[in-house]
């Protein structure tokens, strides 16, 4: 049984010889992995010898496409918008729309061809692939706590947070992160999987219960402690950036929760776990690639400056500038109050 790194810090184990091969039709020996011919070029995620495995492969380039174009606009809107800028989430928002930019870019590779991105695949990508996911996780806790303390402690938040010290956060994740890669390449298969597998383990259980709770404690501040303020716009960009963190999180936990409890089950068990032809058909790799979709919708649909911005910035920036339109001025939130949006 071998160790297949999906993150810096999560491991999922797999067997090099599966005992059971998923897929949407029947694979040809010729193109598994395992083979010397494998490593002469590679194919599409699935021969295409038949209609479904066409569209499943028109399915896997599109969702790439997707993953790199809603993430990049979201990006490219918070880079134009100086209001936006100068808030911390926002900073913890590029970080994330960066990472799954670069995880969409990968999927082009690991989700539409016939990849195995473990340890001793001809086909992996030396961990940076798995890596850019394992920073969507960090920069989304990293925003948890950064939340939590901006809301239970707002006067030592804004004495500590500083625009740099948050910067600083974001930069120590990302080097972390890439020295954890750097170590596993520079080590033999044996000492890296060593290395990972019971700390990315322990790691692992602890960054959900970490995650749950701040959610389950941010979303009794949002309903119960803010209730009590008087109705400011202050109160209310507040509620709206706790609530939008808190649907963050918990759909970033539902996408990889199964990957999780697929590591526990293995650990603990013991037992050959079923493998998947590439990542490309396995459900557990592909749940992640869906929430790195839903995460820049939500990011939209919660921030009425970012959707603003993006809606005459960026998507529609040629129409705006030909017309002579200032881009945004003010938004309306949806509770019906005005609130400060970007400007130039």
């Amino acid at each position: 049984m071998s160790h297949t790194a999906t993150a810096p810090f999560i491991t999922v184990l797999s067997d090099p010889t599966p005992a059971c091969t998923y897929g949407l039709s029947r694979t040809p020996a010729k193109l598994t992995n395992s083979t010397p011919t494998r490593s002469m070029g590679l194919g599409p995620v699935l021969p295409l010898t038949s209609f479904e495995n066409v569209l499943y492969f028109l399915f896997s380039v599109l969702l790439a496409t997707v993953i790199v174009f809603l993430n990049a606009s979201v990006f490219s809107s918070i880079l134009l918008c100086r209001s936006l800028r100068a808030e911390n989430r926002c900073m913890y928002m590029l970080s994330t729309c960066l990472s799954d930019v670069c995880s969409g870019v990968a999927y082009y590779y690991c989700g539409a061809l016939d990849v195995r991105d473990s340890y001793d695949s001809p086909t992996r990508t030396f961990y940076i692939a798995p890596t850019f996911l394992g920073l969507s996780y960090m920069a989304i806790l990293a925003a948890q706590a950064d939340r939590y303390h901006a809301v239970t402690s707002p006067l030592r938040y804004a004495l500590r947070m500083s625009r740099g010290r948050t910067l600083a956060v974001i930069a120590a994740y990302w080097l972390y992160a890439f020295v954890i890669v750097a170590v596993n390449n520079l080590v033999t298969v044996g000492i890296a999987k060593s290395v990972t597998s019971i700390g990315t383990f322990v790691g692992n259980i602890f960054t959900v219960i970490i995650m749950i709770g701040l959610n389950v404690r941010l979303f009794f501040i949002a309903t119960y402690q803010l209730e009590r303020e008087p109705p400011t716009a202050e109160r209310e960009s507040k509620r709206a950036s706790i609530y939008l963190i808190v649907v963050v999180a918990v759909c970033f936990l539902i996408a990889w929760l199964p990957i999780f409890l697929h590591i526990i089950v293995c650990n603990f068990t013991g037992t050959t776990c079923y493998s998947f032809r590439n990542e490309g058909t396995d459900p557990l790799r592909l749940l992640p690639r869906l929430n790195a979709v839903l995460t820049p919708v939500l990011y939209i649909r919660g921030c009425a400056a970012l959707k603003h911005t993006l809606l005459t910035r960026v998507w529609r920036a040629s129409c705006c500038r030909a017309k002579g339109v200032n881009p945004v001025e003010r938004s309306i939130a949806p509770s019906g109050q005005v609130t400060s949006v970007c400007k130039n």
